[in-house]
């Protein structure tokens, strides 16, 4: 009877273990990038800002993840247009599950801007008025926002984000930012709210500013912007769309504003001896700022590295 009570016993406590195993929650693996800027996270405030994920679901979590472990403290995340490949719900449900799969490992604070792939559909090869609505709904329901140009401050740092009002369509072609009178408007005045001297002012545009050697010209009305932006030499203006490499010269301080490339999460393209080659790199941006002085790194996403820093000291 003993034996009986003794066999009953050993299984009970089996079974116990295994219960208790099944429900429990298996300890996270803590993420710590090689490059972690320290514990002491002094910056006044730090940011990263990621172009040109097209849909790259697998690229963009490796992003996502080295950054958390470069700086978990991080205050926002700036995602600089061209986040799909296609305007679809397809495109934007992979995004978004992605998103939520890593909320852990984000900051609170997304900053969401058009590209001009969110006007794009494969299947479709020029855009109507009406697809164009549509395109720019699917944006902004994903984004949170009231419309393709949009601001906010953070830790008390204005950040402003201008996009593309049309894309793909007869009134405006598939590369291109197409931005409004009203836009340009809206611009001026958002860049003179609390305007500091010396202050940098975070500006994003998907689309380059200046004619790249590939020959893009990235912007209706560019001229009329690069003048605006020239009356505030604090400005410092993110553009991605080229997918150039963080390896080349991609910080410009003296426009006088400064103008920063991102680098591109899917893919970089590269020239070789004439013959332009896209290659899976995985690049983007670490940003700290202190008072006045704002420091940019580039990261080379897959092999944990840094490929560039500069200062940019408050003008």
């Amino acid at each position: 009877m003993k034996r009986i009570i003794s066999i009953i016993a050993v299984i009970a406590v089996v079974i116990l273990y295994i219960g208790i195993n099944k429900y429990m929650k298996k300890p996270e693996a803590v993420v710590v990038s090689s490059l972690r800027v320290g514990d002491s996270y002094n910056a006044d405030l730090s940011f990263s800002v990621l172009g040109d994920v097209h849909t790259k679901d697998d690229h963009f979590k490796e992003a996502i993840l080295e950054l958390y472990g470069i700086n978990p403290k991080m205050d926002a995340l700036v995602l600089n247009g061209d986040t799909v490949d296609e305007g679809t719900i397809k495109d934007y449900e992979i995004i978004k599950n992605s998103l939520n799969k890593n909320k852990k490992h984000l900051p609170k604070t997304i900053i969401k801007n058009i590209g001009n792939h969110e006007f794009f559909d494969y299947k479709k090869e020029i855009n109507s008025p009406e697809d164009v609505l549509v395109f720019i709904k699917r944006y902004l329901e994903f984004s949170g926002e009231n419309k393709v140009y949009h601001d906010r401050w953070i830790k008390d740092y204005h950040f402003i984000s201008l996009g593309s009002e049309d894309g793909n369509s007869k009134t405006a072609n598939s590369v291109k930012a197409h931005i409004s009178k009203e836009q340009l408007q809206w611009l001026k005045e958002k860049l003179s709210e609390k305007h500091i001297k010396g202050k940098p002012i975070f500006v994003f545009l998907h689309q380059n500013l200046n004619k790249t050697s590939g020959g893009w010209v990235g912007t209706d009305h560019g001229e009329e912007l690069k003048k605006i932006l020239s009356q505030y030499p604090e400005v410092i203006i993110f553009n991605s769309h080229t997918h150039q490499s963080l390896k080349h010269n991609n910080v410009k301080p003296n426009e006088p504003y400064t103008v920063v490339h991102t680098g591109a999460v899917k893919y970089t393209i590269l020239f070789n001896e004439g013959k332009m080659e896209r290659v899976p790199y995985n690049q983007g941006l670490y940003v700290e700022v202190k008072g006045n002085n704002v420091t940019i790194k580039g990261i080379d996403f897959k092999e944990k590295s840094w490929i560039f820093k500069q200062e940019v000291v408050g003008k």
